[in-house]
């Protein structure tokens, strides 16, 4: 499958193409469309660049930009120009992408991802996760915040706090009414 690097996003302009990587695990978004159904999905596909990385490091797509293509390298600056954090966001994605879950951007609750079990449209994202690094501190209010935003929508928040190169540490927050 192959994606066009477009300034800040990757767009698979093949319907066939993105209807078949929209399959295969939520990747994107189809262009024009909200709230998509597989079959339906009748337009290109709007990669953010996190999923356009992984899916490159998983030989899942080739990118071009000016009919050039692009390594994984060149990706992860691009990615690295374009998110504060990137590393410690990107090794949160692939942890959750890996285990099988579906992780879109979190923007529309206030933080870095929502995670899906089966997808959207199927289930709603019972977590929202907010990455913070290891030397971050978190205010009270910053916790009471967190926590009343996730349980007005319903989800857990879980704190994404990366350890090393590989490894995440997950703190999950809970309500309890007395």
């Amino acid at each position: 499958m192959k994606g066009e690097l477009i300034e800040n996003r990757v767009i698979v302009w093949n319907i066939e193409e993105s209807r078949k990587l929209f399959s295969q695990g939520y990747y994107g978004k189809p262009i024009g469309i909200p709230k998509p159904k597989i079959e339906e999905i009748d337009a290109p596909l709007i990669l953010d660049l996190i999923e356009a990385l992984y899916l490159l490091e998983n030989k899942k797509i080739t990118i071009s930009k000016s009919k050039r293509k692009v390594t994984v390298e060149q990706m992860t600056d691009i990615c690295k120009q374009e998110h504060h954090d990137f590393d410690k966001k990107y090794l949160v994605y692939k942890n959750f992408r890996d285990k099988g879950y579906i992780i879109n951007p979190g923007i529309k609750f206030g933080c870095d991802f929502a995670v899906y079990e089966k997808g959207p449209g199927i289930d709603h994202a019972p977590f929202l996760i907010q990455v913070y690094n290891r030397s971050e501190s978190i205010t009270s209010t910053g916790i009471v915040l967190a926590g009343r935003l996730a349980t007005t929508v319903r989800k857990q928040f879980i704190l994404a706090i990366p350890k090393g190169k590989d490894n995440v540490d997950f703190l999950a927050l809970d309500w309890w009414k007395a």
